[in-house]
């Protein structure tokens, strides 16, 4: 049900009693373009949308139908909708999509399309419908993000090989000069991580004008140092004529965009990031970027099915991830574990490890637009739509849960600080082992992986191949060398209890 009738026990009896109101959803749909109503009218208006997307899975011939997409969403119709009553009944249509095992009637598959995130047709048809390295790989995003629920990460078996495919439409080797292979992260928690984001980017942004405007007002070049959130990011240096020199900045594109999805930071919202990986992971093309608009064809990978996934059905998805919550501290009943945990609290400040894992970022806005300011061409912009859906996440139950500062703002707990970092040197080399960059990231750079919820999101490592905390924290080189050798050079009782602090993060034992 809506947020808005929450708790309801009425809203069964409400809704039938507004069937006559709204036999005509039109009728409901302009009466919610026209503004704000109230009493009946809103109650059966609300009723009707809800059920419109609440039943939007519903088989449209056939209930037996191995279609699983049964209905596709029209954006601007949500848009209204979300507005009106919440987007509860949104969310869930998300999760459906999202747990949904793909047929070749919604579109699987890509015969005469890579899985380059920009549309590229392949030379001739693909022999194999699904390939386990080059893809598609999987039947459903709950296929990889299911551990230990839907939106969560994935085991070794489930890791995905990452490659542009511009020049490698198809490949069967491991061979990391073909791919770079990647375990999946978890979602939790994902919508207060690009809130995050784009208040970072607004901030970096924001300082680098200001520099332009003093270098033109004095004549005169003027450096101006990057921080946002208390998370530095170099420094630049504006000349009066506009030009800028970036070469100081560190841990971020030089556009100042953050882009906080993605184990090396190069997906810059949840809808890019779900646009991507449909094509990718199950061949399931977006209108929005392989449809007619970028490629000239409703059908570009040839597949027999156009509109594989709509504007809407994307959004709902984005949802879906951007409303999973974030995991819980865990406090075990076990006293020696607590003692422990409370001393390993300790070492994780006193070895440096915040300094990247940084407990909490504050966060102003709760108000999550999709799409988002920063989402670029082959993505559904703010200006490509009348109105963008707004979700309010401060009206979800678990969003009380969070601290606020002083200020007001959330603490978001997620232990990172949305930077890369190099994070391999000549010595302790484990995380550098790709020979393809990705985006034009430096193939020994990664983006801080947020520990709030490592307790329950083992196996370690961008490759999934480190089944112990213990590992992962011997493969920190680079920037992350000096608080490696403290912790290897610390006693074993010391290492423990660090592990015993980063244990109680997101699972309960």
């Amino acid at each position: 049900m809506s947020l808005f009738f929450r708790g309801s026990r009425k809203f069964v009896t409400r809704l039938t009693r507004c069937i006559n109101f709204s036999n005509n959803r039109a009728r409901v749909l302009r009466e919610l373009r026209r503004g704000p109503m109230t009493g009946r009218a809103l109650i059966c208006a609300a009723a009707v949308a809800t059920l419109a997307l609440v039943t939007a899975s519903r088989a449209q011939e056939a209930p037996w139908s191995e279609q699983a997409v049964q209905r596709h969403l029209d954006f601007d119709t949500v848009a209204a909708e979300v507005a009106a009553i919440g987007p509860a009944a949104l969310i869930a249509q998300g999760e459906r999509l999202f747990t949904a095992k793909f047929t070749r009637f919604d579109g699987v598959g890509r015969p005469m399309a890579t899985q380059a995130s920009i549309p590229t047709k392949r030379r001739r048809p693909a022999q194999s419908a699904f390939v386990r390295t080059s893809g598609p790989d999987a039947n459903a995003c709950v296929s990889c993000h299911a551990d230990p629920s839907p939106g969560g990460a994935g085991d070794f078996t489930v890791n995905a090989f990452v490659s542009e495919g511009f020049t490698s439409a198809e490949f069967d080797s491991l061979d990391p000069q073909f791919s770079n292979e990647r375990g999946t992260t978890a979602l939790f928690g994902a919508g207060l991580i690009e809130l995050l984001a784009r208040e970072m980017t607004t901030e970096l942004q924001a300082q680098r004008s200001a520099a332009l405007s003093a270098a033109r007002t004095t004549g005169k070049p003027v450096s101006a140092a990057l921080s946002t959130k208390g998370v530095g990011f170099g420094a630049l240096t504006a000349a009066a004529d506009g030009a800028v020199d970036l070469s100081g900045v560190q841990g971020v594109d030089p556009d100042l965009v953050i882009r906080p999805f993605g184990q090396k930071g190069v997906s810059v919202s949840l809808r890019q990031f779900t646009v991507s990986a449909a094509n990718a992971h199950h061949g399931i093309q977006a209108e929005e970027r392989f449809g007619a608009r970028w490629t000239g064809e409703a059908d570009f990978d040839e597949d027999g099915v156009a509109a594989e996934l709509t504007a809407g059905d994307v959004s709902a998805l984005v949802a879906f991830q951007a409303a999973l919550a974030p995991p819980d501290r865990f406090a075990p009943s076990d006293k020696s574990w607590r003692a422990a945990a409370d001393a390993g609290a300790t070492l994780f400040e006193r070895w440096g490890c915040a300094d990247c894992h940084r407990r909490a970022l504050p966060l102003t806005g709760l108000r999550f637009a999709d799409p988002g300011p920063y989402d670029t061409a082959g993505t559904l912009r703010a200006a490509d739509v009348g109105a963008a859906i707004i979700l309010d996440l401060g009206a979800l139950d678990w969003v009380a849960k969070l601290p606020r500062n002083a200020a007001g703002d959330v603490l978001v707990p997620l232990f990172g600080d949305l930077k890369r970092h190099v994070i391999a040197d000549a010595a302790v080399s484990a995380f550098g082992n790709e020979l393809l960059a990705q985006n034009f990231v430096e193939r020994n750079m990664f983006m801080t992986a947020e520990l709030w919820g490592v307790a329950a999101t083992a196996p370690y490592g961008h490759r999934g191949d480190m089944t112990v905390l213990d590992e992962a924290i011997r493969a920190h080189g680079g920037e992350g060398r000096a608080s490696r050798d403290r912790y290897v050079e610390a006693p074993d009782a010391s290492r423990a209890e660090l592990v015993a602090f980063l244990r109680t993060m997101g699972a309960a034992q």
